[in-house]
């Protein structure tokens, strides 16, 4: 009990005297629901009728799934399950609860239609009860092994089950979670079940007090992903070849720049589109093209494909003026070539994967441990990888198959110009990509029929 107390003691602490901070980092239309629901004052009122089933848990409402996404991988991997828990509990209440504000605006973009979206409550027992108070969950599942010590230990006490699904422990996480497993194996004993990715990840969460009963491999949800949409019709402006290099960390823009910077040279009219990981990233990266002298746009100052005429002038410019640069664009077919296009918008990237004619995985030139590489595998693009993937374990299966290339720094200009100077190679391991991604699919089905399993059970 007492490191509960401790633990909860510190945690109020700093969560008073980040409070102010946090409050003035948020969107101006944000922050007074993030102030609210922060503090547990969750306004109660779902859109879709109340289960005429009994509650699941005790006290409980009826029907209301709460699920927790902490931010953006969080949500988006979490929308499939959404849609098929909303198809398969149809009277059910679904309520989607995030920490970050990018993660807000997707969700509230992409979940299916009377799906309830707040911040997740402070972890603090008298926050918590009043939460309870007025948005009772029937069930609690949290996406990817966000675990909150206060959350668990409540809900458990008032008989609502909690599960983990797409669970995952990174080297670092499971290195940190070791050193205070006296108290980890507490808060995890909370918990009715983990659906795990991988093998390696059951081992670590069994390691640190699970029980193995309670413990099984699933599959991960990202192959049931799917883009939100087609191709965006702005991506159409591009002329081809196309470059991705989508989720990127600092230190890999340089990387990456400096690269496409030596293959214009050899391939007229080659884009590359730059997707920085973090939004709060968008102006880094700006300045860093502006500093490099480097043309540039951005995605949101490009003009919409083929607009309709008004009025246009006798001869009309060839060109657009963009931040740091000129962005040709043809003035009747309006494509752009042999430009960086900053793509500061978000939830955006799976989709412009679409154009693309060969994909760069962020974060893995870096000793981050990798972003998901399945979006463009779901498109059938070749995609490259540096040597820190350690964050996606079953990218080693891609490997093996063809279906990914590993490359490192130093010859990451030699894989794109071989890749761009044969399609068919292309064609081939993008291909294979797309094969192997559905062939992993079939996790969120198998997280849906453990879940009917308590609601069922109540």
């Amino acid at each position: 009990m007492w490191m509960f107390l401790l633990y909860s003691i510190l945690y109020f602490i700093a969560s008073i005297l980040l409070l102010p901070f946090q409050y003035r980092k948020r969107p101006k239309e944000f922050r007074h629901r993030w102030l609210k629901e922060k503090f547990g004052f969750i306004n109660s009122e779902l859109q879709v009728p109340k289960s005429p089933l009994p509650p699941f848990a005790k006290g409980g409402r009826g029907g209301i799934i709460w699920i927790h996404a902490v931010s953006v991988g969080e949500v988006l991997a979490a929308i499939p399950l959404l849609y098929r828990l909303r198809e398969k509990f149809p009277s059910a209440n679904l309520m989607v609860s995030t920490i970050t504000d990018t993660g807000q605006g997707i969700a509230i973009e992409r979940v299916p239609d009377g799906t309830k979206v707040i911040y997740l409550p402070f972890d603090l027992i008298f926050v918590l009860k009043r939460a309870l108070k007025n948005a009772r969950p029937d069930i609690f599942i949290t996406i990817e092994t966000e675990l909150w010590p206060n959350i668990f230990r409540l809900f458990k006490r008032e008989g609502i089950p909690i599960i983990v699904m797409n669970g995952r422990i990174s080297d670092n996480a499971f290195k940190g979670y070791e050193k205070i497993k006296f108290f980890m194996t507490r808060v995890i004993e909370c918990v009715d079940m983990f659906g795990m990715q991988e093998s390696v990840y059951a081992e670590r969460i069994i390691g640190l007090g699970a029980n193995r009963e309670r413990v099984k491999v699933i599959g991960n949800f990202k192959f049931d992903t799917r883009p939100p949409d087609g191709i965006p019709e702005w991506s159409r402006l591009l002329s081809s070849p196309v470059i991705v290099a989508g989720s990127t960390h600092r230190g890999e823009e340089d990387l990456i720049v400096s690269v496409f910077s030596k293959l214009k040279n050899d391939f007229l009219g080659l884009n590359l589109i730059i997707a920085p990981r973090h939004p709060e990233r968008f102006k880094e990266v700006e300045d860093l093209l502006k500093s490099s002298g480097i043309p540039f746009v951005k995605r949101s100052e490009l003009p919409p494909p083929n607009p309709p005429p008004q009025n246009p002038p006798l001869f009309p410019p060839l060109q657009k003026e963009g931040v740091g640069g000129w962005v040709e664009v043809n003035s009747e077919l309006r494509t752009i070539k042999g430009q960086i296009i900053i793509l500061d918008s978000v939830g955006e990237l799976s989709s412009v994967y679409g154009i693309s004619d060969i994909a760069i995985v962020g974060g893995s030139f870096i000793e981050h441990g990798g972003q998901n590489p399945l979006e463009p595998a779901y498109w059938g693009k070749p995609v490259l990888c540096g040597p820190h993937m350690e964050n996606f374990p079953f990218v080693e299966d891609f490997y093996r198959e063809g279906a990914v290339i590993k490359v490192d720094a130093a010859n990451l200009y030699d894989a794109i110009k071989a890749l761009l100077i044969s399609p068919e190679r292309r064609h081939t391991i993008g291909s294979k990509a797309r094969e192997l991604y559905r062939k992993k699919t079939g996790a969120v089905d198998e997280a849906v029929r453990i879940i009917g399993r308590y609601i069922n059970a109540r």
